[in-house]
């Protein structure tokens, strides 16, 4: 069958406003404070790596990896929505352990990696495209779709220090804690979504 433009629209749509990457921006700036410029570069490609990964599994082999563990997409809401929490903690109070006193945590695998870009939102909605996907060409639209985004998740991160550059490390210690702020939201919706979830398969 033949590419799918109106799918790969979707698909590319739908992952952007998901996955948010100027939203993504502050939080970046936050997890990664204190680092220099080569480092932060390599947390956001790596990052971005880590979710296309996290993607692309699910896309291939979701339904069967939580139908194997008996997972419900509401657990993977809780569970997700959970350790966002902790991360926002951590903003909203500063206690973030610095590059010096914890060099060998990685940012970019967890939180930013996943859940952050590649959180249950987008999984499910990956795994919605993929099962509703009909002939190669629907499969390549997904697949330009998924790359696509990513794409554009990796420069909004890359250029992220342009802003740092103009905000400096004052405006990004407001950052941090607005951001703990917005996380904690986003956690707290997640888990709620969740209950509800559970809620409605328990009557």
């Amino acid at each position: 069958m033949a590419f799918s433009t109106k799918l790969f629209t979707e698909v590319f749509v739908t992952l952007v406003v998901i996955m948010d990457p100027v939203g993504t921006i502050p939080l970046f700036l936050a997890l990664t404070s204190g680092r220099t410029v080569r480092a932060r570069r390599r947390l956001a490609w790596q990052a971005v790596v880590v979710a296309i990964g996290v993607i692309a599994a699910f896309a291939l082999f979701g339904q069967q990896i939580l139908r194997y563990l008996n997972i419900s997409v509401a657990a993977l809401q809780g569970a997700g929505g959970l350790l966002l929490v902790l991360v926002a903690l951590e903003l909203l109070t500063g206690k973030q352990e610095s590059p010096e006193d914890a060099p060998d945590v990685n940012v970019a695998l967890v939180p930013l990696g996943t859940p952050l870009l590649a959180g249950p939102g987008a999984i499910v909605a990956t795994i919605v495209f993929v099962r509703n996907a009909h002939g190669y060409g629907d499969a390549w639209a997904i697949v330009a779709g998924i790359v696509a985004v990513h794409l554009v998740l990796y420069l909004a991160l890359r250029f992220a220090n342009v802003i740092l550059r103009v905000i400096r490390e004052g405006g990004v210690m407001l950052v941090t804690r607005i951001s703990g702020l917005l996380l904690s939201a986003i956690a707290v919706q997640l888990v709620a979504t969740s209950a509800l979830a559970f809620a409605r398969t328990a009557h």
